[in-house]
């Protein structure tokens, strides 16, 4: 008989991860989606208006509104967070940062 973990097990295997819940039009989700770019940490990212399961996620974090920049950062969950902070609970979760290479007019 082999022992194969069930499907919760599976999930809390995987690596962690950050996945930002936006809509189009907001600019905060723009500011923060560029920052985390900018810094190198990979993220996925849910369009809350065409992925109805990332609406409903938002709003059960968000006090039944549908409030974005959300985002989930191996389990913990913000609400319009700043991205210095995300990057920095990233970086604390294990969650590998990679900052893109300078370009040849930025300084070393």
């Amino acid at each position: 008989m082999t022992d194969l973990p069930d499907e919760t097990d599976v999930t809390s295997m995987s690596e962690p991860r950050v996945t930002v819940y936006w809509r189009p039009g907001c600019p905060f989700c723009v500011s923060l989606r560029r920052g985390l770019q900018r810094s190198g940490l990979a993220t996925e990212q849910v369009d809350i208006w065409a992925e109805p399961s990332g609406a409903a996620f938002v709003r059960s974090h968000a006090g039944g509104n549908e409030t974005v920049p959300t985002v989930d950062i191996a389990g913990t969950v913000l609400v319009n967070p700043p991205a210095g902070l995300v990057i920095e609970l990233a970086a604390a979760a294990g969650i590998a940062i990679t900052p893109p290479e300078r370009r040849w007019w930025q300084r070393t």
